[in-house]
This record gives C-alpha cells, sequence and structure tokens, in this order.
C-alpha cells in the first residue's frame, strides 16, 4: 500500500488535500454510474419506445428497497471501519469486514428470492398497468437474480475506500460502468433483448467490479482484508451495523414509497397521458439522481475522513470537513438547478422523440427544480451525522424530507393542482427539510463543540466505544 492510501494519513494530511484524494474518486465513480442509468434510460427509450421508459420508472422503488438492503451494510460497515481504524484497532476493522461479507451474502439471498417469489403482485402495487408490466418484470427478474454479485461489490467496494483504497474503489465502479455501457447497445440493438438486454448488461459489469473487488480483499497485501480465522458473524459489529446503516436503509426505503405515491398520483392525475406522465418522472428522476449521486460521491469521500478525525477526537479537522463538503454540495446542486431550468427539453430530447413527454418532463423540471440548490447542504448534513456514528439523526433527517414532509405534499397539493402538484410536492418538501436540517446542525454543533472542549481525548475516546 502506498504513502498516500495510508488511513494513517486521514489525521495528520490537509483536509482539502484528503477531501480531493477521497471525494474526487468516488465523484467519478458516481458521474460514471449516474451517466450510466442516464445512457441506459436513453438506450431503452431508443431502442425499445416510450412505454418501456415508464415500465422502468415503474421498477424505481422496487430498485430503491434492493438498494436500501445493501447500504444498511455497506454504509454501517465502512463507517464503522473508520472508526476503528481512528483508534488504531485493526483486528476490529478485520471483524467488520468479515461480518459486512457474511451480510451482504445473507441478505442479497433472502431478499432477491422472496422479491422474485412475488415480483408481479410487488409491481401492480408500485404502480404497474397492463401496458407497462411486461418490461418492468423483464428488467426485474434479471436484476434480482444478480443481487448476490451486486451486494458483495457494493458492500466490499464502500470497505475499500474507508480502509483506504479511493482509487481502486473508483476503478471498481468504472469497471461495472464500463461493462455494462458497452453491453447494454449490443444486447438491446444488435442482439434485439429489448430491455431485458439492458439488465443482463448490468449485472455482467456488476460481476467484473466483483471479481475486482474480491481480488482486493482477499489479497493479504491490502491493509484491511478478509481472514478466514476471524469472526464472520459478530452480534455487537452487526448491531452496531444496523444501527449505523440504518440511515441510508431509511433513506432508500423512504424513497420506495415516496415513488409508490409519485407515481399513483400522476396515474390519478394524468389522464390520458398517464403512463406517459410516469415515463416523465423517470426522466426527470433519472437527471436529478445524476447531481444527487454526485453530491454523494462528495459525502463518501468524507466519509472515512470524518469517521477517522472524530474516532481519533480531532474535532476541527471533522468541522472543516463538514464545511467544505457543504459548499461543495450546494454548488453541485445549484449547477443541477441552473442546467435543468435552462434546457429540459434537450435533456428530455436524449430520452425519447415522443412530444408529449418531452412536454411532460419540461413541466416536472422546470418546478421541481426551483428548490433544487438547497438539496445538496441537506444531504451532507444528513451524511456528516451518519459518518460521526449519530445515526439517529441522520435517520430523522432523512425521513423528513422524503417522509414526513413529503407525503402530505404529494395528498394534499395534487388535489389542487394536478400533476403540477405533484412536482411541487418534491419541491416544497426539500425546502423545508433544509431548514430543518440547518436548524439541526446549529443545535447539535453547539453540543458538540462543549463536549470536545470539555473532555480530554482520551475521555472522548473512551466515550464513544
Amino acid at each position: 500500500m502506498s504513502t498516500s492510501d495510508n488511513p494513517v494519513a486521514l489525521g495528520t494530511k490537509s483536509i482539502t488535500q484528503l477531501l480531493v484524494q477521497y471525494s474526487v474518486p468516488a465523484i467519478i465513480a458516481s458521474v460514471a454510474t449516474s451517466l450510466y442509468n442516464i445512457v441506459d434510460s436513453i438506450f431503452i427509450g431508443r431502442g425499445v419506445g416510450p412505454m418501456a421508459i415508464a415500465g422502468l420508472a415503474i421498477t424505481f422503488p422496487l430498485m430503491n428497497l434492493v438498494i436500501a438492503f445493501c447500504t444498511l451494510i455497506a454504509v454501517g460497515g465502512a463507517t464503522i471501519t473508520s472508526i476503528f481504524l481512528g483508534q488504531k484497532n485493526i483486528q476490529r476493522a478485520t471483524d467488520v469486514t468479515n461480518n459486512v461479507m457474511s451480510l451482504c451474502l445473507i441478505h442479497s439471498i433472502v431478499f432477491g428470492g422472496l422479491t422474485l417469489i412475488f415480483l408481479d403482485p410487488i409491481l401492480y402495487f408500485f404502480g404497474a398497468t397492463e401496458e407497462t408490466i411486461p418490461y418492468a418484470r423483464e428488467f426485474m427478474r434479471i436484476i434480482l437474480l444478480g443481487t448476490p454479485i451486486a451486494y458483495v461489490f457494493i458492500g466490499l467496494n464502500n470497505l475499500m475506500r474507508a480502509t483506504g483504497y479511493p482509487k481502486k474503489a473508483m476503478i471498481s465502479a468504472l469497471l461495472s460502468v464500463a461493462v455494462n455501457a458497452v453491453l447494454a447497445p449490443l444486447f438491446i440493438f444488435v442482439f434485439d433483448w429489448g430491455i431485458g438486454g439492458a439488465a443482463f448488461a448490468t449485472v455482467c459489469g456488476q460481476f467484473t467490479a466483483f471479481v475486482w473487488v474480491l481480488h482486493h480483499f482477499l489479497s493479504k497485501s491490502s491493509y484491511i482484508h478478509l481472514k478466514f480465522n476471524a469472526r464472520w458473524i459478530t452480534r455487537s459489529i452487526i448491531s452496531r451495523i444496523y444501527s449505523i446503516g440504518m440511515s441510508p436503509f431509511l433513506m432508500n426505503v423512504c424513497a420506495c414509497i415516496v415513488v409508490i405515491f409519485i407515481n399513483r398520483a400522476l396515474l390519478n392525475y394524468g389522464g390520458a397521458e398517464a403512463n406517459l406522465a410516469v415515463g416523465a418522472y423517470g426522466i426527470v428522476n433519472r437527471t436529478t439522481m445524476f447531481f444527487v449521486m454526485i453530491v454523494f460521491g462528495v459525502t463518501q469521500g468524507m466519509q472515512p475522513i470524518l469517521g477517522y478525525n472524530y474516532g481519533a477526537s480531532m474535532w476541527p479537522r471533522v468541522k472543516r470537513t463538514l464545511n467544505i463538503g457543504i459548499w461543495a454540495g450546494v454548488a453541485i446542486t445549484f449547477i443541477g438547478f441552473v442546467l435543468t431550468e435552462s434546457f429540459p427539453d434537450t435533456i428530455s430530447a436524449m430520452f425519447t422523440s415522443d412530444e408529449i413527454l418531452i412536454r411532460l418532463a419540461r413541466n416536472g423540471f422546470r418546478i421541481y427544480f426551483i428548490c433544487y440548490p438547497l438539496v445538496g447542504c441537506q444531504i451532507v448534513i444528513q451524511n456528516f451525522f451518519q459518518s460521526i456514528g449519530k445515526p439517529r439523526l441522520s435517520i430523522f433527517l432523512s425521513l423528513t424530507r422524503q417522509l414526513i414532509f413529503l407525503i402530505p405534499m404529494l395528498v394534499l397539493l395534487p388535489r389542487y393542482y394536478g400533476v403540477d402538484g405533484v412536482w411541487a410536492s418534491m419541491a416544497a418538501s426539500d425546502m423545508l427539510s433544509f431548514f430543518l436540517a440547518i436548524i439541526t446542525l446549529w443545535v447539535m454543533m453547539k453540543r458538540l463543540n462543549r463536549h470536545f472542549d470539555n473532555a480530554t481525548p482520551l475521555q472522548t475516546k473512551a466515550s464513544q466505544q
């Protein structure tokens, strides 16, 4: 392992340099993944048709659930590992790695198997119609069969970044995207496998990255690696993984619930254009997730820095990391706001040539992105609490944006404004959750400042164990 990859540098190197070192690879990987999701949707829209875009949008809630059960382990394991490394507890960090591997396999088999058995009822519940369910079913069957591969890849990739290998973590994500991007048009346009071809290309890309990360963690030259004589199932570690990972888990579960409400609202108020309104949401959702994923890249880069320095009681370094992260998050979502408000038709036309779909998406862009610059700040604050081992606050903030504020808005506003009310509900929720996140951060920073001012490093460290 090179000097730059040594986790000890997390406590000594310049925060700006560390954020560049850790966030840039994570951002590159996130951008690549987001771009692939967009390109994949373009392939499906152009190669299969506008109704396939609507079918793909129906799978978003289920995809969020798939991701939820994976991030529950991946994020929780990565955060705990960073804290243990900050405390110089290498053995405990190794035990976490083994437990993450075990949990990824267990979750993927149980969740993937049960979902496959009840796939059609689940898709109908999520808003599928007779016109869209063939596309949604075909796509999700293949994705669910590949969940063991996807879970191990994502789980270990988060640990790879947390243990001091941000560039290797970036490469694994790029491998997945590259294989995916090459095979998808081949399977869709040449082999004529339709939307199933896009799903199979996704699994092939994940398998390539799976081999890469598994090789890393089986190598004894890696700073933290799998040890067969270490603990694979440890109750205390699993409890902490679930506790800290509960925030991103609930965030994805909330996203699933919200998409169900959004899809049903669009179907109820969309009239004759209802299915295409769902397709328009698919386009808007893919676009907004592009910028959100870049912010997540920033927070992924922040996570090992925050976790290590918080575990080592280096509070000024924690605060500086947070400040830089907030400004970066706001800048990213502000760019998203400018682009989508200025060029909505250009963005929509990449996905489809259908004029109705373009018109519906344009309306969605113009309304939903009104408050979008605030989203970057809210996401960074939420992930800050998660990274320093305060999952309850992170869970609370994730619930406000994606459930507590949004669901009532989705029930109320569409009654008066129809489809426009659906888009306005999302914008209003973003604004309210931003203000609450700022207030929560202000209160907690005052408490944490007093805590670190009054405690010695040894006492502070002991209180976190």
